[in-house]
């Protein structure tokens, strides 16, 4: 079955660069990032695990962890680690997934079921579907899944973006207009009366009657 924003994160164990996981344990209480690829020494992810690498600092700050998977066996991904920290000068501190029976990628609905069961002799194209990003609340729900096409790195401040407005939504009833920054202007949703808003937002503009913005709150 497809997975849906707001979906339970379905839960799993696996082995990783840092030793055997189980998902729902490993996130504990904060946020998690999981960042997939296709197979290991792959040109674009090279330098996509190492950009995560740069910003996990970042994401920690957010009470988020990062966690990669790529259909290879944990070995390969240590291998690899090394090329990442050659190639972009950030090492890969965070935990690697070896899926390699392609268990965690079919689990969510990256690989058809009929996929096999084995990463041997699978080529990247074979996994092209495998380039996706799930951020998943403190609650193990699914809060932002996007698919990435194989010859397009991903953008990791603008998931650091979207982490900042998810957060920020979560805890007020607001949300955020496009291309929204930390800092700037919110917009006020349904959920906010305009007597209360006078009350929580003094200042908040009605720019029409369905679109209030007000200074993000802090």
């Amino acid at each position: 079955m497809a997975l849906r924003i707001n979906d339970i994160a379905p839960d799993f164990t696996a082995e990783t660069t840092h030793g055997p996981i189980s998902f729902h344990e490993w996130i504990g209480d904060g946020w998690a990032v999981l960042f997939s690829h296709p197979k290991d020494f792959t040109p674009v992810c090279t330098t996509e695990l190492g950009a995560v690498g740069a910003l996990e600092s970042q994401f920690a700050a957010r009470g988020a962890k990062v966690i990669g998977l790529s259909v290879d066996p944990v070995d390969n991904h240590h291998k690899w680690a090394e090329d990442i920290k050659e190639v972009t000068g950030s090492a890969v501190n965070y935990p690697v997934i070896g899926d390699t029976e392609l268990k965690v990628a079919k689990l969510y609905d990256m690989l058809p079921g009929e996929a096999g069961d084995s990463c041997e002799g699978r080529t990247p194209a074979d996994n092209a579907t495998v380039r996706m990003v799930f951020v998943i609340g403190p609650d193990k729900r699914i809060k932002l899944l996007l698919a990435y096409p194989m010859t397009t790195g991903r953008n990791f401040d603008e998931i650091i973006r979207v982490l900042d407005s998810i957060q920020l939504t979560s805890k007020h009833k607001v949300a955020t207009p496009a291309n929204w920054k930390q800092g700037e202007d919110v917009i006020l949703t349904g959920a906010i009366s305009n007597e209360e808003a006078a009350k929580l937002f003094p200042d908040f503009k009605t720019v029409k009657p369905y679109l209030r913005t007000a200074a993000q709150p802090r």
